[in-house]
């Protein structure tokens, strides 16, 4: 069992650990937060807006080829048909998942991309490669930051699987990695990119849900099969995270969308948080079912997470793959004209008639007029060109593969900033650090410089 000094420098990092006055005495919870409120590290925010110079054929190089891997590989097969990209490389200690990839890749790029694999460290000779422009990151969670930070130091653009960074520690390298070495390093968050996350925040940025106060977003997705399998996750490293750890571990799928809803990072930010989990049961009672050695499980069943902003506005993030619940990102958004809620989707448009006798939501037909009315224009763009990419999530892989590649032919920046991922990811360790000190609010720190609070547009609103 870790002890509390041991298990500060999990969350936060060794150098934030080290940097604060630590006790053993567990009543001392209140000043460690008040302190992590304090710490900062010089960061200048310059990434914001960061656009570099245009390239005409984005040269990839992919780390990762498993079960994450494999889909993204796919989702390339339509930029690299228009010569707007070339996969120049592929990684995996596991040769059989290269060779798997290049025989992939070959049904829809000519050229063969070179292999590296054989050993834990293949994927840095990848990186040396010289004639790389991105490097796609489809690895395990521990390996996400040690492998962006080395990718920047080799002048390589990054583009990581979530998330990208669980120590605040992580954050604050990838922040201050990003600004020296000027390299994009954004977080490929695809649920960003799903048709109703962006049929409501176009909703939202035309002005139809008023003024927003809270919102609702949730990682809802029985894994126990996956976690549970001794194939899925090579060496079973995601169900290891649950044995010794207690939070949300995937906060991304509902907090990146409800970032763009209401701005943060774009004109507010997060304040603080507070966390609490359920006892643990189901995962642990299923392990003995089937007789897995994993049965001492830390994770509770449902951890909820509530989150205040700057300028008020709530979200509730809850995260629980650990029971038979149906999959559900609950998606809700509340306003001051209009509420929707997701699986499956609803929505209330406020006419003002119904105040003193509740609400119903929109009858199907009236929901598909606005649905089609406000349909987003990159999903009504690329609507035709994605209908082959469905196994990507239902066509969002395919979309966020395809913005990303553009923003980097046509020189623009990116969709979404290195400071965005790391926010996202860095609930993950402040929500530890909540639950484990009796559910106390814990204060996000600011990794932009301010540079946040400025009122910016969406860039994930652009046309491409």
């Amino acid at each position: 069992m870790l002890n509390r000094k041991d298990f500060l420098k999990t969350i936060l990092g060794a150098g934030i650990a080290s940097s604060l006055n630590l006790s053993s005495d567990a009543n001392n919870n209140r000043d460690i937060l008040d302190e992590i409120a304090g710490y900062s590290r010089s960061t200048s925010g310059s990434m914001y807006g960061y656009k570099d110079e245009a390239i005409a054929t984005v040269k990839v190089g992919i780390i990762g080829l498993g079960n994450r891997g494999s889909t993204l590989l796919q989702m390339f097969r339509y930029n690299v048909g228009q010569g707007d990209c070339e996969i120049v490389a592929l990684a995996d200690k596991v040769e059989s998942k290269v060779s798997k990839a290049a025989e992939e890749l070959s049904t829809f790029q000519k050229k063969k991309a070179k292999s590296y694999s054989g050993n834990e460290d293949a994927w840095k000779k990848m990186v040396q490669q010289d004639d790389i422009d991105l490097v796609l990151i489809c690895t395990p969670w521990s390996l996400h930051t040690p492998m962006s930070l080395y990718a920047m130091e080799h002048g390589k653009h990054v583009a990581c699987e979530v998330p990208i960074a669980y120590t605040l520690s992580d954050c604050w390298d990838l922040a201050e990695t990003a600004e020296r070495t000027q390299r994009h390093c954004i977080m490929v968050e695809n649920c960003c990119y799903n048709d109703e996350e962006l049929f409501v925040l176009n909703m939202i940025e035309n002005g139809l849900f008023g003024d927003i106060t809270h919102t609702e977003g949730a990682y809802i997705h029985d894994l126990r099969a996956h976690m549970l399998s001794e194939t899925y996750y090579d060496d079973q490293w995601r169900i290891k995270h649950h044995e010794t750890r207690d939070g949300n571990f995937y906060t991304t799928h509902g907090l990146g969308p409800i970032s763009t809803y209401l701005g943060l990072g774009r004109g507010d930010e997060l304040d603080y948080l507070t966390s609490m989990s359920s006892r643990e049961l189901n995962l642990s009672m299923t392990a003995k079912d089937k007789n897995s050695p994993y049965t001492q499980i830390k994770c509770g069943d449902m951890n909820t997470t509530m989150m205040k902003s700057k300028k008020g506005k709530t979200i509730m993030l809850q995260f629980d793959v650990h029971t038979a619940s149906p999959y559900s990102r609950i998606n809700k958004v509340i306003g001051t004209k209009a509420v929707h809620q997701g699986y499956p989707s609803k929505l209330y448009i406020d006419d003002g008639e119904l105040l003193y006798w509740g609400h119903k939501w929109l009858d199907e037909e009236k929901y598909h007029e606005f649905r089609s009315e406000y349909r987003h224009p990159m999903i009504k763009k690329l609507k035709s060109v994605s209908e082959g990419f469905k196994q990507g999530h239902g066509g969002m892989d395919f979309v966020m593969i395809y913005r990303l590649i553009k923003c980097l032919n046509l020189g623009l920046p990116l969709d979404f900033n290195v400071y965005d991922g790391i926010l996202w990811s860095a609930v993950t360790p402040l929500s530890e650090l909540s639950v484990a000190s009796g559910s106390l609010p814990v204060p996000v720190p600011d990794f932009t410089n301010g540079r946040g609070a400025v009122d910016t547009p969406l860039e994930v609103m652009r046309e491409l």
